[in-house]
């Protein structure tokens, strides 16, 4: 026969009331997972099951302005440059080059 042992939850229902509350308060999820005995990870996926997360925006860099890359190593090839190899090469350092053969 097959002992079967049963399997605590990983959250109790009181936990989980105080983890959404935490939540709905406006505490952030270190101190709610510290609080709570948890990973950060943990706590939010609770929370994500729950219905209750939001997932903050991710921030996006700023696009700069002016020239691509692509563009840049164009204009070098125009000038009359070989431009193979500096592909890896960084913006700024493209648009000096592009300077100094122009």
């Amino acid at each position: 026969m097959v002992d079967t042992v049963a399997k605590t939850p990983n959250y109790t229902d009181e936990m989980t009331a105080s983890v959404i509350e935490q939540y709905s308060n406006g505490v952030d999820l270190e101190a709610i997972a510290e609080s709570a005995g948890k990973t950060v990870r943990s706590v939010r996926s609770k929370l994500v099951r729950e219905g209750v997360y939001t997932a903050q925006p991710k921030q996006t860099s700023a696009k700069r302005e002016g020239p691509t890359k692509k563009e840049l190593l164009r204009d070098i090839e125009t000038a009359g440059v070989d431009a193979s190899g500096f592909e890896g090469a960084t913006k700024d350092a493209l648009t000096r080059l592009l300077s100094i053969v122009q």
